[in-house]
């Protein structure tokens, strides 16, 4: 078995930055695997009285990559598919939630997909331009600015409670079971970016 028939697996032995990206790609693929291939009924499945379905969670971490990446790490609104889409700043995370039962398979999808492929090369460009310690615009009220490390620590903890809601709603929908995709897989719906969900 080669890397490239897991690339979400991160790295045995790398640095910091390497495991920080490789945990926060990991469940990325996770995540995507959970969501992919599926019908409009598939992606608007709810487990009891959740409001949660694949579909809000696909648009909600779509807005959390492009939100973390843009207005948290530069203080630069989050711009376009945003501003077309109607989501506004003020708006708290239920739009997402109650939006994405009219959005198509196919939106949704390509939506997150170009979400993280700008979120991968914001943060490349972020740490070959000072690191993980550099400070980003997010802070608190009293002055003291986050770092970057922090940024995607709060997106890993993002992911990890969003891929295991995942895991719920897609074993409810059709059985689907796991913790990683299987050796090979690569998602059958939206536009992936060189091999990457």
């Amino acid at each position: 078995m080669t890397d490239d028939d897991r690339p979400w697996e991160p790295p045995l032995a790398g640095d910091e930055v390497e495991h920080l990206t490789g945990a926060l790609d990991r469940l990325r693929w996770t995540f995507r695997w959970k969501a992919d291939g599926l019908d409009a009924d598939g992606l608007d499945a709810r487990v009891g009285a959740s409001v949660l379905t694949l579909g809000s969670l696909l648009k909600h971490l779509a807005r959390v990559e492009d939100y973390a990446f843009t207005a948290k790490l530069t203080g630069a609104p989050i711009g376009e598919p945003w501003d077309s889409l109607g989501w506004q700043e003020s708006d708290d995370d239920e739009w997402e939630f109650g939006s994405a039962a009219g959005d198509s398979p196919k939106q949704l999808y390509v939506l997150w997909d170009g979400a993280v492929a700008r979120s991968r090369a914001r943060l490349a460009a972020a740490l070959a331009n000072g690191g993980l310690d550099q400070p980003v615009h997010m802070g608190w009220p009293d002055g003291r600015r986050a770092s970057l490390r922090r940024l995607v620590c709060d997106l890993i903890e993002e992911y990890g409670r969003h891929t295991g809601h995942a895991d719920l709603i897609r074993e409810a929908v059709d059985g689907r079971v796991g913790e990683d995709p299987p050796a090979g897989w690569r998602p059958k719906s939206g536009q992936p970016k060189s091999g990457q969900p």
